[in-house]
């Protein structure tokens, strides 16, 4: 922007002087071959009618009087010839008659006050005047054309030096402004520029999470209006951050709270609904329903209350890792079996893979995948662990996780991983919470890593969970 100010202010600069030194030298050039043309014409007009009564037509006492009339010549030196005719007589031999061109000679001719012209005859610049010889009768005091005609030609080189020189000193002139001009276009441009990078400087901080940042105002012109405008959206913006925050940090305090408050009742409940359960065969079948349905509610809701308290922690950013040096394929199985999914689940598991992970966290990731396969696609569900390598050229363990489902809608795959999202909204009753691959996602970005689903080439869902075998992990980190 800098250099597209200074350009400007220079073309600016460069286009007024230039039109300054044109206008300049247009008119005093004008003024220089003005004056001497309307002397040279007005002293040569003079002799002429001076002389013109007793011009001879004889030629030697004709050159004799062109000789007195080139005499006494104004500015210039003049050659003067004489025509009568074919009658040609010269008071000079340089310039010939050669330079009075055609033209002349028929103003001359046409007009009694005659007239003049400038040429260029060998790269000399000449003025050339033409002048009728008339005599006037006693009667009318009329004109009456003579047949005489006498023409003068006088070199303007002096002039056009000093043309030249007002060319000269007129671009001389031209190209010290243009530098001089670059002083006030650099201030000029630091002065508009300034406003502007406060404001790029502000608009970074800002994006950086200072929302208290503002600007100096300074002056009544339209920067300093904008950097007005923009104190005050950032103090919009401010109280509105402020203010949102204040309303996660109440919905977290208190989706945490109730979850913490309902973990004692129904830890209570789950210890009777197991009682009952155990006993349900012995009650009347409508009984044996109810008891068997509060079981299986009660069993729900400690699930979406643990999984609301796990949820809880990652938004206050208190989750930790308690990291350990693990193989890869033991934790899937152990996972499986402690579900007792290992007849339902095919494994391909790269064998002697050593990874530091959390694996009470691994294991929620690995198991919420294999049951959100197992609930929602078809068997048989592969669970694969290998190595690989990311985007950015970091090895990862890569654990994936496929079926044979009828795979993900298109319209579902942005916000598989929302929280409570229902690829139907018109189920609103599932098996699991529906903060199970949220809380998956969570996990996976605790340890550094990345989740992405996807549908196979032959139908199914892909879920794909990769992790750096060195990894980066949280702030809380510890190790066991």
């Amino acid at each position: 922007m800098r250099t597209r100010l200074v350009l400007a202010f220079l073309l600016v600069a460069a286009v007024s002087a230039g039109t300054t030194a044109a206008l300049t030298y247009r008119e005093a050039r004008n003024a220089v071959l003005a004056g001497a043309q309307d002397t040279a014409v007005t002293s040569f007009r003079e002799q002429a009618e001076t002389l013109a009564p007793s011009l001879p037509v004889d030629p030697d006492m004709l050159r004799e009087s062109l000789f007195v009339i080139a005499s006494k010549a104004k500015p210039r030196p003049w050659i003067v010839f004489a025509e009568y005719g074919s009658l040609r007589v010269s008071s000079g031999t340089s310039p010939t008659s050669s330079v009075v061109t055609a033209e002349l000679r028929r103003i001359a001719l046409s007009s009694p006050y005659g007239g003049f012209q400038r040429v260029v005859s060998n790269d000399v610049p000449y003025l050339t005047i033409g002048i009728p010889v008339v005599t006037r009768t006693d009667v009318s005091s009329s004109s009456l054309p003579t047949g005489l005609l006498l023409f003068a030609v006088m070199r303007m080189t002096v002039e056009q030096d000093n043309v030249d020189a007002l060319l000269t000193a007129a671009r001389n002139g031209a190209l010290p402004g243009l530098v001089i001009a670059l002083v006030p276009a650099l201030i000029a441009a630091r002065s508009v520029l300034r406003p502007v990078r406060a404001l790029n400087d502000a608009a970074r901080s800002m994006g950086s999470g200072r929302l208290d940042t503002r600007i100096p105002v300074r002056g009544n012109d339209e920067l300093a209006r904008l950097a007005g405008t923009f104190n005050e959206s950032a103090g919009q913006l401010e109280r509105s951050v402020d203010e949102l925050k204040r309303a996660e940090a109440r919905a977290r305090r208190f989706a945490s709270d109730v979850s913490h408050e309902l973990r004692t009742p129904l830890a209570g409940m789950l210890a009777v609904t197991e009682v009952l359960d155990e006993d349900a065969d012995s009650l009347d079948p409508d009984t044996a329903r109810a008891v068997r349905l509060i079981s299986a509610e009660t069993g729900k809701l400690a699930v979406l209350v643990e999984d609301l308290m796990e949820i809880s922690r990652f938004d206050a950013r208190a989750a930790e890792l308690n990291t350990d040096e693990v193989d890869a394929a033991e934790t899937v199985r152990k996972t499986l079996h402690n579900r007792h999914w290992d007849g339902l689940v095919r494994t391909e598991l790269r064998e002697g893979i050593r990874i530091r992970l959390d694996p009470r966290r691994f294991d929620v990731v690995v198991a919420n995948l294999v049951g959100n396969a197992l609930r929602h696609g078809s068997g048989p569900v592969t669970v694969r662990v290998d190595t690989g390598s990311a985007a950015d050229g970091t090895e990862v363990l890569v654990t994936q996780v496929t079926d044979n489902g009828p795979g993900i809608l298109p319209d579902v795959l942005p916000h598989i991983f929302d929280r409570f999202y229902k690829a139907d909204a018109a189920r609103v009753r599932t098996a699991g919470s529906g903060l199970g691959l949220a809380i998956t996602q969570e996990n996976v970005r605790l340890h550094g890593g990345t989740v992405r689903a996807a549908n196979g080439p032959g139908g199914g869902a892909v879920f794909t969970v990769e992790i750096p075998l060195a990894t980066r992990p949280g702030e809380g980190e510890t190790s066991e």
